[in-house]
């Protein structure tokens, strides 16, 4: 018996004192939902038993380009797996591009063993989705549901192959929605805590009902293996690339042309505004679409088409959602007054991303400025070693650096020791010791 049925017995026991006609007790309140009640797990080993078999093994196998001191590039054997899902009977597969990326041969293994020599009809490298087809019929199937009605909090499944360990299973929920990554800000990635590990790439993302909501590409990590956080890429976000791939033979992509930073409340509270909702530009692409709409740094993109921005990682995943050649309303806040502007779309160049490079094992996310290769954040090792946002790395290791890529390239080699970065913050430049990797 709960205190909320004692008092009321109690109550009605001293208003009965004295009476001899008895008055009915009254009942106590139905619990709260959530509060004394609980949900129901899902059921993890039907969703396996059911979707399971549509899961597949993929490894690819193919030759790289070997740069070594003093010596001419070689071609080195690659392996490389990942996982992936069946979405037609006939033999369509869903992964992600960087799973089969630089492959000449791909292999997909179902879960009755049978291989197959696969064809990649298309890869999208900025959403990191991709299409094979192989040669079978009447495959098992996964069941597709939609990302929009997830909520924090909800149960997930992922399936896959980390560390080549065939068919794993793992799960958590959903930590976040619409997270934006360092250089992957067309996707607003689902982050969940189910266990995520090389070789799970390309694998579906369940919800409690056994629907794929999304596909496992992303953990961020400073050792390389799951600490907790992994991404997944919407499969709303996925079949547009398939349907687009299968139409087309590629991918398109929207381009407004504006680089965005978040507007806290301090800065929010600095350009007049007294929420800080909306899309603070910090730089604008020469010749773009937001150029030729008028936008300028220091903007605070508000709507997009009466669609509020209130994060700046709504941004770009509203303009993916659009076609290039688009026409677009925007409604911006500049100098404490509202205006409004017209764009129209360009499309995105694959190769050439407006958005920071990110290097995850030591937790630095740098772009292309004007003035060379400007860190846009530092966390990980690169914040232990001192390197700040707004840093301009001019070297390493003595090296001068001039771009983006270069930089990747040179962070990316084999490293025996401490790394020196020389960086101009403000009027100085210094050098800072990363750690080696």
């Amino acid at each position: 018996m709960n205190l909320k049925r004692l008092t009321a017995i109690a109550l009605a026991a001293a208003t009965l004192a004295g009476c001899n006609r008895p008055d009915p007790v009254p009942a106590a309140p139905p619990p709260a939902v959530g509060v004394t009640q609980t949900l129901a797990l899902p059921d993890f080993r039907r969703i396996v038993e059911q979707y399971g078999p549509a899961v597949v093994n993929i490894s690819t196998a193919g030759v790289m380009k070997a740069n070594l001191p003093q010596l001419p590039p070689i071609d080195v054997p690659m392996h490389g797996q990942g996982s992936g899902f069946v979405v037609s009977p006939d033999g369509l597969v869903l992964t992600n591009a960087h799973v089969v990326s630089g492959a000449s041969e791909v292999t997909v293994k179902l879960t009755d063993r049978r291989e197959f020599l696969a064809r990649v009809l298309g890869a999208d490298p900025i959403t990191d989705v991709a299409v094979l087809r192989i040669d079978a019929k009447n495959l098992p199937t996964v069941r597709l549901g939609n990302p929009a009605e997830l909520r924090p909090g909800d149960w997930v499944v992922a399936i896959g192959a980390p560390f080549g360990f065939e068919n794993t299973v793992t799960a958590g929920v959903v930590s976040a929605k619409g997270r934006s990554l360092p250089g992957d800000g067309y996707v607003p990635f689902i982050q969940t805590d189910a266990a995520v590990n090389p070789g799970n790439s390309g694998g579906p993302l369940f919800n409690a009902a056994g629907e794929v909501v999304g596909i496992n590409a992303q953990i961020l990590s400073e050792t390389g293996g799951y600490q907790g956080l992994s991404f997944a890429v919407p499969i709303d976000v996925a079949a547009k690339i398939e349907r687009q791939i299968l139409q087309r033979g590629r991918a398109t992509h929207a381009q407004l042309g504006v680089m965005v930073q978040e507007l806290t409340a301090p800065l929010a509270r600095s350009f007049g505004l007294n929420q800080p909702d909306g899309a603070l530009v910090a730089r604008v692409v020469p010749k773009s679409a937001a150029a030729q709409a008028g936008l300028r740094a220091g903007d605070v993109i508000l709507r997009v088409n009466e669609q509020p921005i209130v994060q700046s990682n709504d941004l770009p995943a509203l303009i993916d959602k659009a076609e290039p050649g688009e026409r677009l309303v925007l409604k911006v806040w500049r100098e404490r007054q509202r205006i409004e502007l017209r764009a129209t779309l360009g499309e995105a160049k694959a190769g050439a991303p407006q958005l920071p490079a990110k290097f995850d094992r030591l937790g630095l996310s740098v772009s292309d400025g004007p003035d060379g290769v400007v860190v846009e954040d530092a966390g990980g090792l690169a914040a232990r070693a001192g390197i700040q946002a707004g840093d301009i790395v001019l070297a390493v290791n003595g090296v001068p650096v001039r771009s983006a890529a270069t930089l990747d390239r040179m962070l990316g080699a084999r490293q025996t020791g401490p790394i020196a970065l020389l960086v101009q913050r403000g009027d100085s430049a210094l050098y800072l010791a990363l750690a080696g990797h």
